[in-house]
C-alpha cells in the first residue's frame, strides 16, 4: 500500500462537497435537490467575458507570463482605482483563483509550524491550505449569538506568540456573512503593527454588502499598507467561478518577488481565461446594483425562514451570500444526511453544508450548518420550507439526538 504523507493524512475532506454522493443518490431516485451547500452563483456571467475570448485570435496559444498578462493586471489595477486603491501592475500577480493566492501567501510568509490567527468559523479550505503549507491555524472563536464579530484586542493578543506570522480573514465573511466594522479593522491594524504581523485580507466578496455603507478594504488603512496582502478573485464578483482567475496584491516588493518564484514553478494561469477576465473591467455599475438587490432578496428569504424555526440561532448576515445557523440538534451533519437521504416534500429536498469543518477548534460547529443563498428567490423559498419541515420531523422522530436543554 502506498505510504501517505502526514500532510495528506491531516487534510480534511471538504464539508461543502463531502455529501455530494448522497445528493447524487437522491437524484437517481428522482428527487430534485436544492443545493444550498456550495457558493455557486446562478447569476449570469457578463457576456463581455465570453466575447473577449471568442474574438481573441493568435496563431499560437502560448504560455502567459508567470505573473499574469499585462492587460489583465492593468484591468485589476483600474478596478481598484475605482474603489480608492492605487496599485502598480507589478504589485499584482494573477493566480489560479483566490485559493492559489492564499496558499502562495502562506508559503511565502511562513516556515513549517509557524502560526496564523484566523477568526472561526472560516472558509473551510483555509484548513487545507494551512495543512499543505505546514502552517498551524490558531483559531479565534466567534459566536453566532454575537453576529460573529471579533472579540476584544486583549483576547486576540493572547493568541499571539513568537511563531505568529499573520492574521488571515475574509471580509465580508465566508461562511458567516459578517462585515467587520471600522473599529474592528483598526483594532487588527493596531495588533499587526504592535506585533509585526501581516494581514492576509481575503476580499473576494467586496461587492456583496447589504448595509448602508460599502465594505472597506484593509488597504485603505494607510498605516498598514506595507503589511497587507490582499487576495481577490473574479469567481463571485462576476459569477465566473469556473474561470479560476484570482490575484494576490501587495506593496511589499520582497514578498511579491517570493510569490513570483512560486508562480514560476506552476508556469502560468490559463491565457484565454485571463483575456476574458481583463474585459470584465467594462462591466457597468448597473450589473452590480442588480446583483446586490437579487442577493439581498435571497438573504431576506433565508433569514426570515431561519428566524421562524424553533430553536435556531442566527444573526442577519450583512455581506457575502452565506449564513451560519445553530440548530437545536446534537449533530448538524447527521441532520443534513437525514434531510438529503430520508426527507422530501413532493420529491424535492435540500442539501446544506455541515459547519463543523469550518472550525479548527474540535467540537465547535457540530450543531451548526452553513447555508449558501446562491439560488433564485423562489428556489431559496422552497429549499428553506423543506429545511423547516425537515427539522421539525427530525426533532420529533429522533428526540435522543436533541441537546438536553433544547
Amino acid at each position: 500500500m502506498t505510504r501517505i504523507s502526514r500532510r495528506g493524512e491531516s487534510m480534511q475532506a471538504s464539508p461543502i462537497r463531502k455529501l455530494i454522493p448522497l445528493a447524487n443518490a437522491a437524484k437517481k431516485k428522482g428527487k430534485h435537490v436544492y443545493h444550498l451547500n456550495i457558493g455557486q452563483p446562478d447569476i449570469e456571467t457578463p457576456a463581455l467575458f465570453f466575447d473577449a475570448i471568442e474574438h481573441h485570435r493568435e496563431p499560437v496559444l502560448a504560455y502567459a507570463p508567470s505573473e499574469g498578462l499585462e492587460v489583465t493586471r492593468r484591468s485589476f489595477a483600474k478596478y481598484y482605482q475605482q474603489h480608492g486603491m492605487d496599485f502598480d501592475t507589478d504589485e499584482i500577480i494573477v493566480t489560479n483563483g483566490g485559493s492559489e493566492a492564499i496558499l502562495f501567501a502562506l508559503l511565502a510568509l511562513c516556515d513549517t509550524d509557524d502560526e496564523i490567527i484566523v477568526p472561526e468559523p472560516f472558509y473551510t479550505n483555509y484548513n487545507s491550505f494551512a495543512s499543505a503549507a505546514d502552517v498551524k491555524i490558531c483559531a479565534l472563536t466567534t459566536r453566532a449569538e454575537d453576529g460573529f464579530h471579533l472579540p476584544s484586542f486583549e483576547a486576540i493578543e493572547r493568541k499571539i506568540n513568537p511563531r505568529t506570522r499573520a492574521i488571515l480573514l475574509s471580509n465580508p465573511g465566508n461562511p458567516t456573512g459578517v462585515v467587520y466594522t471600522d473599529e474592528e479593522m483598526e483594532m487588527l491594524a493596531d495588533l499587526a503593527i504592535k506585533h509585526d504581523l501581516v494581514i492576509i485580507a481575503d476580499e473576494v466578496y467586496r461587492e456583496f454588502v447589504y448595509g448602508d455603507t460599502a465594505c472597506r478594504s484593509f488597504f485603505q488603512i494607510d498605516r498598514i499598507r506595507d503589511r497587507v496582502v490582499m487576495v481577490d478573485s473574479i469567481s463571485k464578483r462576476y459569477s465566473a467561478c469556473g474561470a479560476r482567475i484570482g490575484l494576490i496584491a501587495s506593496k511589499d516588493k520582497v514578498f511579491m518577488e517570493t510569490v513570483l518564484k512560486l508562480c514560476q514553478g506552476r508556469l502560468c494561469v490559463p491565457t484565454l481565461e485571463q483575456i476574458g477576465a481583463a474585459a470584465l473591467i467594462d462591466t457597468p455599475p448597473s450589473y452590480f446594483e442588480k446583483v446586490r438587490e437579487e442577493y439581498r432578496a435571497r438573504r431576506d428569504i433565508v433569514f426570515s425562514a431561519l428566524s421562524e424555526m424553533e430553536g435556531v440561532i442566527c444573526r442577519e448576515p450583512q455581506g457575502a451570500f452565506y449564513v451560519i445557523a445553530k440548530l437545536p440538534v446534537k449533530d448538524g451533519e447527521d441532520f443534513v444526511r437525514f434531510l438529503i437521504s430520508d426527507f422530501d416534500i413532493d420529491q424535492e429536498t435540500t442539501l446544506l453544508a455541515p459547519a463543523e469543518g469550518f472550525y479548527a477548534t474540535p467540537g465547535l460547529g457540530k450543531d451548526e450548518v452553513r447555508i449558501s443563498y446562491c439560488l433564485k428567490v423562489e428556489d431559496c423559498a422552497k429549499a428553506m420550507r423543506i429545511m423547516k419541515e425537515g427539522l421539525k420531523t427530525y426533532c420529533t422522530r429522533f428526540p435522543q439526538k436533541m441537546p438536553v436543554n433544547a
